[in-house]
This record gives structure tokens, sequence and C-alpha cells, in this order.
């Protein structure tokens, strides 16, 4: 006959076994349901300390500016202010009553420029020749536009060059250029800059990235690896200079109407990359007014915003990026099938040296439009001058 386990005020012998309490193990109290409720208990006590903690340190650390930003009479330097929204900004710093320098390596479109400002209202605005990715160039320049009109009381990172093209076709070379545009020159202002700031107490810096430097897109890796540096060194130096009084924006810009592809750099099949990048420049709804994109800009400097992200596009694609990134890989890679396959040139050509039929059709009118408007064909340069404005 099978025996029977004896039950009593000794509990089961299962439980006794096990080593638990069995009046606790008969109405699942058992230790290992105690202690995981006290595991519970402490983490989400633990989760209530940690956004205590944050929240007080963001309240310390100010989550924007406190004190409206007037830019009457602030002095602002606009790197790449020679022309596309460089040069919308300096015109809309200037409506604000600001003193302007702006600086780029074309005489002839600073020029231009820096006489479109005078007749604006800023007949002090100057214009400053310079290699922003040689470091001691760049402490000259800051020397002589201090000396001209005062202590820099707001730097506009902006310069940049864009280049579209296989990864295939592109060498370290692309690499080592875009990082010296995007990194490296808006590191050397910065770090030019910032000492007088923080001694004065106050001040604005803003890095021009892209929404590329969130999201990355095919056939343009070079620069898309170089803006991520810039929003990466942006925000780190925000979190860290906060406290003295400078605001360090980092701005995401989708794609805006400034002409700038008649001076992007292409590669590879360049004539039909050209093409591909000028239509989609020139879609309704795709493409952002750069004089809006630049209000945007101000109001998050004086808020002293530590980022933003400009037009609904850029907005939307951030945002799946967030939720969604493999299937935003997988997105991409399908779009890439549909771009310019391998072969075709090695050496850069700017994008007014690769028209066709199609990228000067009425379908890119906008484009050329812009370009007039915002000094895109005054440039005097060869495609490797180095740093210049987006």
């Amino acid at each position: 006959m099978k025996s029977v386990p004896a039950r009593g005020r000794g509990g089961s012998r299962r439980a006794q076994l096990q080593g638990r309490d069995p009046v606790h193990t008969r109405h699942g109290h058992g230790t290992g349901m105690g202690v995981r409720m006290k595991g519970r208990t402490l983490a989400v006590a633990g989760a209530g300390l940690g956004v205590g903690v944050l929240a007080a340190a963001a309240m310390a650390g100010g989550f924007c500016a406190r004190r409206p930003y007037d830019w009457a009479g602030k002095v602002a330097l606009v790197t790449g202010g020679s022309r596309g929204l460089g040069l919308v900004l300096a015109r809309e710093l200037v409506c604000r009553g600001a003193r302007v320098a702006i600086c780029a390596r074309d005489r002839v479109e600073l020029a231009s420029a820096r006489a479109e400002l005078a007749a604006r209202g800023d007949e002090e605005a100057f214009a400053v020749v310079c290699d922003l990715t040689d470091a001691n160039s760049v402490r000259s320049m800051i020397r002589t536009v201090e000396q001209r009109l005062g202590p820099i009381d707001a730097l506009f990172n902006n310069a940049g060059v864009i280049a579209v093209g296989p990864a295939d076709v592109m060498g370290p070379e692309d690499y080592e250029r875009a990082l010296r545009t995007h990194f490296w020159a808006p590191l050397y202002t910065t770090m030019a800059v910032l000492p007088g700031m923080r001694e004065r107490g106050g001040g604005r810096i803003v890095n021009i990235s892209s929404i590329g430097g969130k999201v990355a897109v095919p056939h343009m890796a070079p620069y898309c690896a170089s803006k991520f540096a810039l929003a990466g060194v942006g925000e780190a130096l925000a979190e860290e200079f906060r406290r003295y009084g400078v605001y360090i924006t980092t701005v995401f810009p989708g794609l805006m109407q400034t002409g700038s592809p008649v001076n992007a750099l292409f590669k590879g099949r360049h004539r039909a990359e050209y093409t591909w990048f000028a239509l989609s420049s020139s879609v309704p709804g795709l493409v952002m007014s750069p004089e809006k994109a630049a209000r945007r800009v101000l109001r998050a400097a004086e808020r002293g915003r530590a980022q933003l992200v400009v037009g609904l596009p850029a907005k939307l694609a951030a945002a799946a990026h967030g939720l969604m990134p493999e299937t935003w890989v997988s997105i991409m890679a399908g779009l890439n099938r549909v771009l310019p396959g391998p072969g075709g040139i090695e050496e850069p050509v700017r994008g007014r040296e690769s028209e066709t039929a199609v990228s000067t059709s009425f379908l890119t009118r906008a484009v050329y439009r812009a370009a007039e408007r915002n000094n895109q064909f005054a440039a005097s340069r060869p495609p490797f001058a180095g740093a210049s404005p987006s």
C-alpha cells in the first residue's frame, strides 16, 4: 500500500525539506515571494530616488535660460555666414539689432554678403576671411573680430560642406574633410570664445548640425558621421558650461530651401546623384523655408535650449528612428536600392558642374531661385577649399 506523508502541526514533508514555514507555504506566502516583494519595493524606492535626484539636478542646472535674451547690441559671429543658412541667420540677427561678424573662405562671397548686411542696417557688419579648419587661423580671426566689435556674445557654428555619393567611392580623405569642417572647426571656434563667455558669466553658442546628425541616410556617410560628432560634443559641453551662464544649442535641421545643392560636392555617378539630391530639395512639404528655420534657431538660442529639431519631416524621422531603429535601417536600405549605383568619378565636383536636363528643369526651379537669393553663385574657389557655408 502506498504511504501518505503525515500532515499536522509539522506541515507537509516537502515544506519541511525545503526549509520553509509550512503555514506560509500553504497560503502562498513563502520566503521566495517575500524576497520578491521586498525586491520590488526596493526597486520602486530606488527608481523614485533616481527620479528625484534627476529632477533636483535639472532644477539646479536650469531647464532653459531664466532671463529673456535680447540680441540688440550683442556681438554675434556666424561662421559660413557668406551664403546659405549662415547668411539667412546673419540677416535675422541684423533685424534684431545685433552687431554681426561673418567669416568664410571666399572673399567674393564675403564682400557680397557684407554689402547686403550693411544695406539692411548694420553698417558695422564685419567680414573676415578664415580657414576654419586651421586652429591658428581661427584664433587670429576671433581676435580680429573682438578688436573690431568687442567680446563675442553669440557664436553660430554654421560652416559646412555637403558631400554626396555611395560609400564605395568615399575614401578616408572624405571622412577627414568632413570631420575637419563639422567637428574640428566648430570645436576650435568654441574653445576660442568659451573662456571669455565664462568669465563674463554668459553667452550663446549654436551648433548647426543636421537631421543627418541624428539619423543616418545612405550616400552621405562622411557627412552624417561628422554631424553626429558635432551633436555629441555640443551636448557634452552644454552639460558642463550651463552652470556658468553659457548656453549651447545643437540644431538638427531637415532639408531647407537655401539653394545649397548647387555648391554641394558629388562623387560616383555625379550627375545622377545631383539630380536626385536637387529633386528631393524641391519637394513642397519636405523642404523648409530657411527664414522660418533661422527664426526658430534664434528663439531656441534665446531660451537656451540644448537641442532643436527643425521641420516636421525631420521630427518624424528622428522619432521613427528612436522608436524603431531596426525598421528605419531597413527602410533606408530599401531607399539605397533606388539611388545611383556604384561607378563614376572618384574626385568630387560641385552640383552646378553636374547638371542634367532634369536637374535644371521646372522641377528644380525653387532650388535655383533660392541659390540666387542666398548668394550661392558668388563662389570663386575650387571644390577642395575646405570649410564652406551650408
